[in-house]
């Protein structure tokens, strides 16, 4: 009786011990919220087909998510990050992930993660402007925190040399210079701030074409065929060695469109939170402050169907 008692143990230890490590799938909510990348979808359509710049934008906020501290929402805690230099007064996009959130919510309630809503919400914004789709592993966790210092370190500025670039891209483990490479290619679907760009324009440099920057200052007035809006783009294809990266894309959107798939898919799983790191927020912009035992016992329950009460006593019998 004490080796099966024993033995039931083990089984459920280990059931336990991989829910608490957690997997990215994209199965994860079939079960526990099936609406939920339906709700997600819906959201986005709607606020793309209101404001067309709100595709680039939020896939723009996944990047400065996944890019601090992995992909944790911890962008979207009011404050912190977003008051780091390349966040303040640029990033949007907060206000239709809370509606979504608030719209999944209603109907499974602390179920779904902001981390994994936003990281949906970018694939989702691509499709909208007519961009490739690609498969979201899900089960992210929440942030309990957010990190200013490593925002204003960790991601790349729009005059970053190709250098800088590169090297924020590999710090992230797992990218390459042609994720680098291919992301770059969504600046297409936006736009940029006058700032970002005044200095190429009135410079005076040959690293953009005269007509281009003559078209470009009629519209940003001065206060401060290479084509590259940003810096930071231009010198992906300034004779370095991303130069053929650049052009097998301009000639083949189909290589493009895999670069670019698989590089927002690694980008996506960028140090997720899963098992019982962070948690689960009831609103993407603060932290819940509910215990710990709150939340393991939702994660217990939700992907191991025995009563809570009866874990307790297979385990206290061994």
């Amino acid at each position: 009786m004490a080796a099966s008692a024993s033995c039931i143990s083990l089984v459920v230890l280990v059931a336990l011990a991989t829910a608490a490590s957690g997997q990215l799938s994209p199965t994860f909510y079939d079960t526990s919220c099936p609406r939920a990348l339906a709700t997600i979808k819906s959201g986005v359509m709607a606020a793309v087909s209101s404001d067309p710049r709100m595709g680039a934008s939020l896939l723009r906020l996944h990047f400065h998510d996944c890019f601090v501290q992995g992909c944790d929402a911890s962008v979207l805690l009011s404050g912190m990050e977003q008051n780091a230099i390349p966040n303040a007064g640029s990033l949007r996009g907060f206000g239709v992930i809370d509606s979504i959130k608030t719209q999944i919510e209603a109907i499974c309630n602390q179920t779904v993660s902001c981390a994994d809503i936003l990281t949906v919400a970018a694939r989702d914004s691509v499709i909208a402007l007519g961009g490739p789709s690609w498969t979201v592993p899900l089960g992210r966790r929440d942030s309990i925190d957010a990190n200013e210092a490593e925002a204003n370190s960790e991601l790349p500025g729009f005059n970053s040399s190709r250098s800088e670039l590169e090297a924020a891209f590999l710090r992230k483990g797992g990218l390459n210079t042609v994720d680098m490479v291919a992301p770059s290619g969504a600046h297409t679907i936006g736009q940029a701030q006058c700032s970002t760009f005044r200095a190429r324009i009135y410079g005076g440099g040959t690293n953009i074409s005269a007509a281009y920057a003559a078209s470009l200052r009629a519209n940003c007035p001065r206060q401060w065929a290479p084509r590259g809006l940003l810096h930071s783009d231009q010198v992906l294809f300034n004779n370095d060695t991303t130069d053929n990266t650049v052009r097998n894309f301009a000639s083949n959107p189909a290589a493009f469109s895999s670069a670019f798939t698989t590089a927002m898919i690694k980008m996506g799983n960028i140090a997720p939170k899963t098992g019982t790191q962070g948690q689960i927020r009831l609103s993407c912009s603060r932290v819940h402050r509910a215990s710990n035992d709150f939340h393991m016992k939702r994660i217990m329950q939700r992907n191991y169907p025995i009563p809570m009460h009866a874990l307790v006593k297979v385990i206290s019998e061994v």
